[in-house]
């Protein structure tokens, strides 16, 4: 029979410290020897989570704790990515709040608490980077509490225990008075405070896949949660989907269970259990994977809808093929199509245009992620800029998603915040100071406004503010806003850039690219001084004579060129400028390379 179990998963705003928290407990639980190498934030697992210092995936892990195992599931803090926070809370029977010290509860945590609190979960609160100079607990634990009210959480929600901790340092404590060095309080709330699943012996094997990710021995392989019954390797299923529609019929090849980073082969599953199985081709996420007896199928947690969305096409530039090996379009639909598969915050559609894709999901960021997963498996693509998804009310009314924002800056920049935000149609909320010289500034704006406003942000603030932004709700249209100001600098010519050239053209504007970085005509290579398009030759070098010049030639000192990230381009494009992504180069061009197809379009 099984042994007692508990599945909680922690939940947090981006940063607030749930990963970290994660590897102290692993290591105070034994699953690692005391000489052993352990990198840090080892769920973070992915290129990318490691790269960012985010967790991008939900990811399930197993500790025994005495004679109980405990499955802990890490989930993602930022808010793109909260599609994964959904879908997995349905696997646990109650949730860790993670709070910063000093930050308080930001938007995520509001949107994560209210997830929990509808499933009918019962938190217990940890006051995270406690060790924090800047730390206000008893502050942070009435904004707590204010927020439970907000989300309209009930009696038993509302009398939460609440823990003080440093992830980082392994030790939490009940009273500021205690001293600790470990995290033996938390574990034992987590016994005491969390129910053990509920055990159906008495209907047949059922599970709902909640997690899909792809082994290349094993295959696809399935998580979720049994719900009822038990099940043993070679077992006959069959998997149905949220109609009851038959998706597949299989056997259970392998069933595994998870230790720390692992996943240990197992010969039976019981009801309660997070598990993971291999042996079906079709499933996916949201199918209940049963016994054939059974036919109706498990709940699924309805997903929030995505509110923005990218078209990407297949790479038609003069470089397109150069790098990646997954060029055309049958490859590329296909690999967006196992993605919306799989993640179910992602939508996928065809396009208008021959060879061009339509992909919706939360934000930037997370479309963002999605591309350049696609550039390191060796994808060449375009990309338009991200738009906003619009709906319409019962009387036909346009509305755009509306985001709650909310800034801390030093108060010396609040004035240039504001009014930028007030370009940008937001409606500011709430502003007040939170001390040492800080203010807090909460706005709701619309959503389009706030494409590539990051980047602006930092410049404004010096690289001192903090911008956390989360879906709000739907509302009016607020009519026109401002784009970019400035128009952009575009190769007349193909070959490699001259030092000459571009030391020659820099009063024109900011430049993108460096000497000997190929260009082609179209191409987008700096940003204009002026709100017009500039066609310009970086190609041009100094003309050669058999005179010697009397004087000393004139020495070539370039201002160091603006480098971009992945997203900040795609949040920098105009509608009719396109990203160009391959393996090894992100280049920004326009949508029409030539410049008389341009004129013609009225671009």
């Amino acid at each position: 029979m099984n042994q007692e179990i508990r599945n909680i998963a922690i939940i947090a705003h981006v940063d607030h410290g749930k990963t970290t928290l994660i590897d102290s407990i692993m290591k105070q639980s034994g699953l690692f020897r005391d000489n052993q190498q352990v990198d840090e934030r080892v769920m973070d697992s992915g290129d990318l989570e490691k790269e960012r210092g985010i967790t991008i995936l939900a990811k399930p892990t197993s500790i025994p704790w005495g004679d109980i195992r405990i499955n802990i599931i890490d989930t993602p803090g930022h808010a793109d990515f909260g599609g994964e926070v959904e879908r997995v809370l349905g696997m646990a029977d109650g949730v860790i709040l993670l709070v910063d010290s000093a930050e308080g509860p930001m938007p995520q945590t509001k949107f994560v608490l209210g997830k929990a609190l509808k499933l009918g979960l019962k938190p217990i609160v940890i006051i995270n980077k406690i060790d924090r100079p800047d730390r206000r607990p008893d502050e942070v634990v009435n904004e707590i509490f204010d927020l439970f009210v907000a989300l309209d959480a009930d009696d038993d929600q509302l009398d939460f225990p609440i823990l003080y901790a440093s992830g980082r340092a392994g030790w939490c404590v009940s009273d500021l008075e205690k001293e600790s060095d470990n995290l033996d309080e938390l574990m034992d709330l987590i016994i005491k405070h969390v129910p053990a699943p509920q055990i159906d012996e008495v209907n047949e094997f059922a599970m709902l896949a909640t997690l899909l990710d792809y082994d290349p021995y094993l295959g696809r392989c399935l998580t979720g949660k049994i719900i009822s019954g038990s099940a043993k390797i070679n077992d006959q299923v069959k998997a149905i989907d949220l109609n009851a529609k038959l998706v597949e019929s299989g056997r259970l090849t392998k069933l595994f269970k998870f230790e720390g980073t692992s996943k240990i082969p197992v010969s039976e599953v019981f009801c309660g259990d997070i598990i993971c199985i291999a042996g079906l081709t079709k499933a996916s996420v949201s199918d209940t994977i049963c016994y054939p007896s059974i036919s109706v199928p498990l709940k699924s947690t309805p997903i929030d809808p995505p509110t923005m969305s990218v078209t990407i096409t297949v790479n038609d530039s003069p470089f397109a093929g150069r790098e990646g090996k997954k060029v055309t379009s049958t490859v590329i639909r296909e690999r967006l199509l196992a993605e919306s598969e799989t993640n179910v915050a992602i939508t996928f559609a065809e396009g208008d245009g021959k060879d061009s894709f339509e992909i919706g999901g939360r934000g930037e960021l997370q479309l963002g992620v999605l591309v350049e997963t696609m550039r390191r498996e060796g994808f060449e693509l375009t990309v338009s800029r991200p738009k906003v998804l619009y709906k319409k009310d019962d009387s036909g009314k346009k509305l755009e998603p509306i985001e709650e924002v909310i800034i801390d800056v030093d108060e010396e920049f609040s004035s240039s915040v504001l009014d930028s935000m007030n370009r940008r149609k937001g409606e500011m909320i709430d502003m007040r100071s939170s001390g040492s010289g800080k203010t807090r500034i909460i706005f709701h704006a619309p959503s389009r406004a706030l494409i590539g406003y990051q980047n602006r942000f930092l410049t404004q603030t010096k690289g001192t503010g903090v911008i956390n932004r989360i879906f709000h709700e739907y509302g009016p249209y607020k009519g026109d806003i401002e784009g970019r100001r400035n128009g952009v600098l575009v190769s007349t010519e193909t070959g490699a850039a001259v030092a000459y050239a571009l030391f020659h053209l820099q009063d024109r504007g900011i430049m993108f690219l460096g000497p000997q970085t190929e260009v082609y005509g179209g191409m987008i290579v700096g940003e204009h001084n002026r709100e017009n398009d500039l066609g310009i030759n970086v190609l041009k070098g100094k003309k050669h004579s058999n005179v010697r010049s009397s004087g000393a030639d004139e020495a070539v000192v370039l201002v160091p060129h603006q480098q971009m990230s992945l997203e900040q381009m795609m949040a920098y494009i105009d509608e009719d400028e396109l990203l160009e992504i391959t393996p090894n180069n992100l280049r920004l061009r326009k949508k029409y390379l030539d410049p008389n197809e341009r004129k013609k379009m009225g671009k």
